[in-house]
């Protein structure tokens, strides 16, 4: 296995996946290792409404998929009992308090390196095995599914009387509305044991956003809504997510949780197989009002946006980023009327789209809400970005499937007779205004999930039969040519 020899308390620890060094944690989550970093690029940076101005580079850092795509892992290097191989961590990251950069402001080039290297390091990752040094584990569960909750109780109690190859016992976290839950029944937990006090923690949502590097491995209970849950929590770093079943269809959840113990067990002697998808990041962008200018509903959004007014920074502010998943949804919301949407990719005026909406979604997301709305199914592997207008007012519009290096924006006109609303995943829904818009692009912080050992692959078209009965019809009968 691969050791640490930087470890503060000089043990030597295997961590191909995890966490490269201890490190601390700053408000925003920068200093963190699952994130793509670029080096001081001398590259031409996009127009003004997508890129900030140039300044405050970044150094590379000591990140998850830069250190793998860095180390044994491009290479395929495996240890004898077929392990991936790791190197010394990178570089201290920057403490500066802005070095993160969003994906919106990187060049085209970047944009494609990053995503072209995180599927080299999924295709990587599917065939080895990866060993995990876990001490904190993370619970998650629906906390008003009573059910889920009993379940979580049973796996809190068994992880709490376990013991790590190395000797040390698990400390396990769980939301902390568990805390004061009748069926958690949290002080019946910590009874059995003195130490359990100690090792049985509450996680919050703030401590999700500034030290996401605390645990090293999440367990999730339920059915996708609950990864799509853990995609939210973790905006930016994510930990290994293994999903147990516990929901309606399955698309996300590989495991059975009914076999728990056995999976677990397997999974922290014997390593993991983890595949990590690509999420996409989308801003809010408002637009400024002008004092002492024409009024607001005839300035033009497109000429701001790719036309004359392109350079112009002063035109709008970012609200906000959310890492998607799934799906970015702008809909009418509560307006009678049908919505009008224009649509841009780079530099360019794409459509206007006049309906009830439009969904951008990842290939992930490509069987949710994409698919209700007559989307295509798209492998989770596949390099693309779908666009699905809802309900649209014209026949010939159809979706469209584009390269997952665009940078796409999506905004309301400033004529529209109403606004909109976006959401993110399903969540964090909020209005669009006249002149406001969200840009949509390629996270530089993906997803890993967990895969089974004995089925590496994804399993991805046996889901669909599974859960969508997907072509599925009576056979037809063959001819009877026998005679007669």
């Amino acid at each position: 296995m691969a050791t640490n020899p930087a470890h503060p308390n000089g043990e030597q620890i295997e961590e191909p996946l995890g966490e490269p060094e201890p490190m601390s944690s700053d408000s925003e989550g920068v200093n963190e290792p699952l994130e793509v970093s670029f080096g001081d690029s001398a590259a031409q940076r996009r127009r003004a409404s997508i890129s900030t101005r140039p300044g405050n580079p970044r150094q590379s850092t000591s990140c998850f998929v830069h250190t793998l795509l860095h180390s044994g892992v491009r290479s395929g290097t495996l240890d004898d009992e077929g392990i991936a191989q790791r190197s010394p961590a990178d570089p201290t990251p920057d403490q500066e308090a802005d070095a993160h950069t969003q994906s919106r402001h990187l060049t085209k080039q970047q944009l494609s390196d990053m995503a072209l290297g995180i599927r080299e390091l999924s295709k990587k990752l599917g065939k080895i095995q990866v060993k995990l040094k876990v001490r904190n584990v993370f619970l998650l569960t629906k906390a008003h599914d009573q059910s889920l909750v009993a379940k979580t109780r049973s796996m809190a109690k068994w992880l709490l009387e376990q013991k790590s190859l190395d000797g040390h016992f698990y400390t396990v976290w769980v939301e902390n509305t568990l805390e004061r839950n009748e069926a958690f029944n949290a002080e019946d937990i910590v009874s059995k044991d003195p130490s359990y006090q100690h090792r049985l923690r509450y996680w919050t949502t703030e401590l999700c956003r500034k030290k996401p590097h605390t645990w090293e491995i999440v367990l999730a209970l339920g059915g996708d809504g609950t990864v799509l849950y853990a995609s939210w929590l973790f905006q930016r770093i994510v930990p290994p997510v293994m999903s147990f079943a516990g929901g309606s269809l399955g698309f996300l959840t590989k495991f059975d949780f009914q076999q728990y113990p056995e999976t677990l067990t397997k999974a922290f002697r014997d390593g993991v197989t983890v595949s990590v998808r690509l999420r996409f990041e989308a801003t809010i962008m408002r637009s400024k009002p002008r004092e002492h200018e024409r009024a607001q509903h005839q300035r033009d959004l497109v000429e701001e946006l790719v036309g004359t007014l392109a350079d112009d920074i002063s035109t709008h502010y970012p609200d906000g980023s959310h890492s998607i998943l799934n799906d970015c949804v702008c809909d009418r919301g509560p307006a009678a009327t049908m919505s009008g949407i224009e649509v841009f990719g780079d530099s360019q005026h794409f459509t206007t789209v006049q309906g009830d909406g439009i969904c951008v979604s990842t290939p992930t997301g490509s069987t949710a809400y994409n698919l209700a709305c007559g989307g295509s199914l798209v492998h989770p592997e596949a390099p693309v970005l779908l666009i699905t207008a809802i309900a649209p007012h014209a026949l010939n519009f159809r979706p469209l499937v584009l390269p997952d290096t665009i940078v796409l924006r999506i905004g309301v006109p400033y004529d529209a007779r109403a606004s909109c609303w976006a959401s993110f995943d399903g969540k964090e829904r909020c209005e669009l205004k006249a002149g406001d818009y969200v840009t949509i692009s390629a996270s530089r912080f993906p997803f890993p999930s967990v895969l089974p050992l004995d089925r590496k692959n994804e399993d991805w078209v046996d889901s669909l039969s599974r859960t969508l009965s997907w072509n599925k019809r009576t056979r037809q009968k063959a001819f009877d040519d026998s005679p007669k």
